[in-house]
């Protein structure tokens, strides 16, 4: 399996909707976390998204995926991008 790279950008006006979300959101990833399927996740510091590492067969079968996270089935994002990543050094790499 391929490792990418999910880019989560966050907007000013969705926090109301993020932070109601969020419990439901963070369920979702721990979920996707003990299947196997998400590496790791987390916010930037800034506050403007997210970083989430995930393992699929090519990119669409990850936008699949990612379609049931509640931040974007609730359209709470401004943007997401996903991008194959190629790791050659570290935790991740094979």
């Amino acid at each position: 399996m391929a490792v990418f790279a999910v880019h989560y950008v966050y907007a000013e006006d969705k926090i109301p909707g993020r932070d109601e979300f969020r419990p439901e959101h963070r369920a979702w990833l721990r979920s996707q976390v003990d299947a196997g399927t998400v590496l790791t996740s987390g916010p930037y510091p800034d506050g403007s998204g997210a970083l989430i590492l995930a393992q699929g067969d090519d990119a669409d079968a990850v936008a699949k995926l990612f379609a049931d996270d509640p931040f974007k089935r609730e359209d709470l994002l401004a943007d997401r991008r996903i991008v194959e990543w190629v790791p050659t050094m570290g935790a991740f790499s094979s």
